[in-house]
């Protein structure tokens, strides 16, 4: 059975919020609220391969402890340049 782009798009929010370390729920479940249903669909290809990642790794791409693939890195730097910009304006 083929997924409709509206259970894919909520399937996606809802991997983003529930990761497993709540670090990364604050990381991509915000990105997700405000960017999923925007994203290109070659971008929703790459946030979806995203969301099989573990959050161990996730997080040092996110943290810049390591280098991320490079086909997630473009996806991955719109991301961490949201949650950074989110956490600023937070303070």
């Amino acid at each position: 059975m083929d997924e409709t782009a509206d259970a894919r798009l909520k399937r996606m929010a809802m991997r983003s919020w529930r990761r497993g370390t709540k670090e990364m729920d604050l990381v991509l479940g915000p990105f997700a609220d405000a960017h999923l249903a925007g994203l290109s669909e070659s971008d929703l290809v790459t946030y979806d391969a995203l969301l099989a990642e573990n959050d161990q790794d996730l997080m040092a791409w996110v943290f810049g402890q390591t280098a991320p693939p490079a086909a997630l890195a473009p996806l991955l730097a719109r991301i961490t340049g949201f949650a950074k910009a989110r956490l600023s304006r937070e303070r």
